[in-house]
């Protein structure tokens, strides 16, 4: 699973989620390495493992004759308290990584396959994600 070497902060604030206007991608918003991608449509925080389940789940589409890239990378740490713990006593412990997605961002990239591949591979790799995303190629 991807995580980072070192964080400047063990815990990290959780951003608000009343934002009223709609947040799209700036950067990683275009194909930048591979023919195809994968592209979010709906804003979620997509957890380490989850990146993993869909890396394996493109690898094991494409064989030995494609190539991926992961465009996004699990840099913010998120905490969780254990089962049946009393309100108060401080923020919980670390969990894991996640990465904040918007509309528009470049999740996962290929290249070396034929479009039907690649795209079978990239919508089974976004069903174990949880957000909405779209296959798109480049127009050459």
């Amino acid at each position: 699973m991807l995580f980072p070497k070192k964080v400047k902060f063990r815990k990290s604030h959780t951003m608000r989620r009343n934002v009223k206007r709609a947040m799209v991608a700036s950067r990683g918003a275009t194909l930048a390495f591979g023919s195809h991608g994968l592209k979010a449509v709906t804003h979620a925080r997509v957890r380490s493992n989850q990146i993993e389940s869909a890396r394996k789940v493109i690898a094991r589409s494409l064989g030995k004759t494609g190539k991926s890239w992961i465009r996004i990378f699990p840099d913010k740490p998120y905490t969780k308290k254990p089962p049946e713990v009393k309100l108060g006593k401080g923020k919980g412990d670390l969990e894991g990584y996640e990465v904040e997605v918007w509309p528009g961002r470049i999740l996962f990239e290929v290249d070396g396959v034929d479009a039907k591949l690649a795209s079978t591979a990239l919508i089974s790799a976004s069903k174990k994600l949880p957000l909405k995303a779209k296959v798109v190629s480049r127009t050459h």
